[in-house]
């Protein structure tokens, strides 16, 4: 494998991952899921920070990054708070408690988009692919899989 193939193989997994995430019950939406999840991973990143400073490390426009906040927000998923040394900045911080949208999310299962891209309803070859998965994220982004 080379790094086109590396890259090439990250897109079909966003692709997979987007058609798992249930969007049923969320109506028309201004961002991507694939905006809001880079926002969601610069801030685990960056557990306090600003919708200018996540759009400073992630390059997304600041316009993207605030409505990103706002599905978040609407979703339960993070908390802002007026900066109390500077109150013209907003805080942006993960929510203490996950909330139910954020729960159904990470607990729907990857199997049906995956079959649609395998191309098969195998589930041996579903489970042996989702377990080869399972142990890159182990491998890759272990503190996702705590």
């Amino acid at each position: 494998m080379n790094g086109v193939e590396l890259f090439l193989l990250g897109r079909a997994l966003m692709k997979i991952g987007e058609e798992a995430m249930p969007s049923e019950g969320i109506g028309d939406q201004s961002t991507s899921a694939r905006t809001v999840l880079i926002v969601v991973s610069d801030l685990r990143a960056h557990p306090e920070t600003t919708v200018g400073e996540i759009a400073g490390r992630t390059g997304l426009p600041q316009s993207a990054v605030s409505a990103a906040i706002g599905r978040l927000r609407t979703a339960g998923a993070v908390i802002a708070e007026t900066d109390p040394r500077d109150r013209r900045r907003t805080i942006i911080r993960e929510a203490p408690e996950v909330s139910e949208r954020v729960t159904r999310v990470r607990d729907t299962p990857i199997d049906g988009a995956l079959a649609a891209a395998l191309g098969t309803d195998d589930p041996r070859r579903i489970r042996e692919t989702v377990a080869a998965l399972e142990g890159l994220a182990d491998q890759l982004i272990p503190q996702l899989r705590k």
